[in-house]
């Protein structure tokens, strides 16, 4: 008898299983924190990271701190395997944090995070519609505009080791307000940037990726990376500073651009430095050369062919099919040399903007002087204004021969300093003109000996003639 009543509970409890398996009321969605071949973080699981930790944390009974910097609030979510409840228009929900753990370690080429998180979203079926069509889509929203409120702009740098985008805080203290620059041309580069941010629409509408090129050229001191940091304060866009020798090929270099977030600046400075464009008519020399001895030289030029990134990789990078992946992306490029860029890369439609970062003028010297002396007018401007348009100075020279080097020195110290540093470098550039007048004089009298030698001229005067050139 026992033995029957076992029996029909274990049916029963069989049964109950069964009805369990194919008859649970409940629906299970899960977000897990990295999709994809190179497990790059999804933004969906980002977002509602931060709806949970703003909405739904202070009702779960296990949480995670996480400090942070600048005297910010303490950071508290959910901790792994804990659960939450949530409401929406009358429908109850359950968020559960998870972990996935592994069965066996493996091994793999790219990068990779120790038990990948995950949220499980768990909600009754018949209430399958309200969830997926809206619910979800509000918890993205809410979660995006979170991270809008809370976000602190980032600088990104591509990692020569496993070529991924790795980032720190962007703190550069670096405004338009501050930046050593006629106003005038600060103002139209500002309401350039405003009309860019504004576009959307209007590239939609005449075909064109929502993306904008500014090439920065002038010699070196004159503001370029200062300039970024500045756009990149004025926009809100976090910061990707690509160098380019680190990237090994076209492909790697396609993937670093999809990468990249919308809202960002995409920098590569010195950009006549980091592409060796005449890399191929120097190949047959190179090869050359491999047969060398020397294992340092070899490391060397292992080291130079390790990027094989081309100028039409390059081009595609910047409006090829590719760069419509995304939008509201800022192309900046500096250099040092423009002339030894090729045309191709700098043409209007790829460079919009072509910016002169020139040498310091009088307008752009009194806004160094607010920045650094707090002050705006002074007996001495006169001065230094009749200096400043007789000869040349970077805004990084008039900054430095600005900067008080102790506590008991005044502001008149400090303008008389740069006084004397501009009298100095109008000197230095008027001997440099002298020089150079006396070598092209030098060479016009080598091509009267040279031109006298050709007509038979007399050897007398051809030896006075170079006896001067000896004395000069």
């Amino acid at each position: 008898m026992f033995t029957q009543y076992g029996s029909a509970i274990g049916g029963l409890v069989l049964l109950q299983a069964m009805l369990q398996h194919f008859f649970y009321p409940y629906v299970e969605i899960s977000f897990h924190e990295f999709t994809g071949k190179y497990m790059k973080r999804s933004e969906a699981f980002m977002a509602i990271q931060n709806y949970l930790t703003e909405n739904a944390a202070s009702r779960a009974k296990r949480l995670k701190a996480d400090s942070v910097k600048d005297k910010r609030p303490l950071i508290l979510s959910m901790d792994d395997y804990e659960e939450v409840d949530d409401e929406y228009n009358g429908v109850n929900i359950t968020w559960s944090s998870n972990r996935i753990v592994p069965a066996s370690t493996t091994f793999s080429l790219y990068p990779t995070t120790q038990n990948p998180r995950y949220y499980t979203l768990t909600f009754h079926r018949r209430h399958r519609k309200l969830i997926t069509q809206s619910y979800i889509n509000h918890v993205l929203t809410e979660g995006k505009a979170i991270a809008s409120r809370n976000r602190q702009l980032k600088l990104y740098t591509n990692d020569p080791q496993d070529s991924m985008w790795i980032h720190a805080v962007f703190k550069h203290p670096a405004t338009f307000e501050t930046l050593a620059m006629h106003p005038d041309r600060k103002t139209e580069i500002m309401n350039d940037l405003t009309k860019f941010t504004e576009s959307k629409e209007y590239y939609a509408k005449i075909g064109k990726a929502w993306k904008r090129g500014y090439l920065l050229y002038g010699p070196p001191g004159t503001g370029k990376s200062t300039m970024i940091a500045a756009m990149a304060n004025f926009l809100k866009y976090d910061v990707y500073d690509l160098e380019l020798t680190a990237v090994n090929d076209n492909t790697e270099l396609r993937r670093l651009l999809i990468e990249t977030s919308n809202k960002s600046i995409i920098v590569i400075e010195d950009i006549d430095c980091s592409l060796n464009l005449t890399a191929q008519r120097k190949k047959a020399e190179e090869q050359n050369n491999d047969k060398d001895d020397d294992p340092l030289k070899k490391m060397t030029r292992i080291d130079k062919k390790s990027s094989k990134v081309t100028l039409s990789g390059l081009l595609n990078f910047i409006d090829g099919i590719w760069s419509a992946c995304g939008g509201e992306r800022v192309i900046v490029f500096t250099t040092n040399h423009v002339n030894k860029l090729d045309p191709a890369l700098i043409r209007r439609g790829r460079m919009d903007k072509h910016i002169e970062m020139s040498y310091c003028c009088f307008e752009a010297f009194k806004v160094l002087a607010k920045n650094y002396l707090n002050v705006e007018n002074h007996p001495l401007f006169e001065t230094i204004s009749r200096l400043f348009s007789e000869t040349h100075m970077t805004p990084a020279d008039v900054a430095e021969n600005l900067m008080p080097k102790s506590n008991n020195k005044d502001v008149e110290a400090c303008l008389r300093n740069l006084i004397e540093a501009l009298e100095a470098a109008k000197k230095k550039a008027a001997e440099r003109v002298r020089l150079e007048a006396k070598r092209g004089k030098a060479r016009e009298e080598i091509e009267v000996v040279e031109r006298n030698k050709k007509e038979g001229g007399t050897s007398a005067k051809e030896g006075k003639l170079s006896e001067l050139i000896c004395q000069r």
